[in-house]
């Protein structure tokens, strides 16, 4: 018994080194002055069921996600979002955390009548948010 409570300590222990040794993703610095906001629709809008968002960015430019070029990330949209993503950690990807990892700077969502919240985040090329984090203000529209 004794040997099996020592070897399932080394294994525990083993297991904790190499958690604390795995690879962590670079964290991205933010240029100074980079902004990130939501052209359309206005903050209070009322939208049809299906409306296009537009995205804005200042002081920095898109690149596809996996593309690495300095000063550029990539869009993600917030629906209904009520706590931003983790710092150092990849911005989900569901329902409520929307990729544009191809540069895009539009979609059309379709959205169930009732009221809701839109905010941008940018991230890197790995989907990290940026150090600090650029995200928009957020929006509340109304959906009819």
């Amino acid at each position: 018994m004794k040997r099996l409570l020592l070897a399932l300590a080394l294994v525990a222990s083993a297991g904790s080194a190499l958690a604390a040794d795995a690879p962590t993703l670079p964290v991205t610095k933010a240029p100074a002055g980079a902004e990130v906001y939501i052209i359309s629709p206005q903050d209070g809008a009322t939208v049809s069921q299906s409306f296009t968002v537009r995205f804005g960015l200042k002081g920095m430019g898109v690149a596809p996600a996996g593309v690495t070029h300095e000063n550029t990330g990539h869009h993600h949209l917030l629906v209904d979002v009520k706590v931003l993503p983790v710092a150092g950690q990849p911005i989900p990807k569901d329902e409520t955390h929307l990729h544009f990892g191809a540069g895009q700077t539009e979609t059309t969502l379709k959205l169930t009548p009732g009221t809701h919240t839109l905010q941008l985040e940018l991230g890197d090329a790995n989907h990290i948010p940026f150090d600090p984090p650029l995200v928009s203000k957020a929006i509340t529209i109304h959906v009819k």
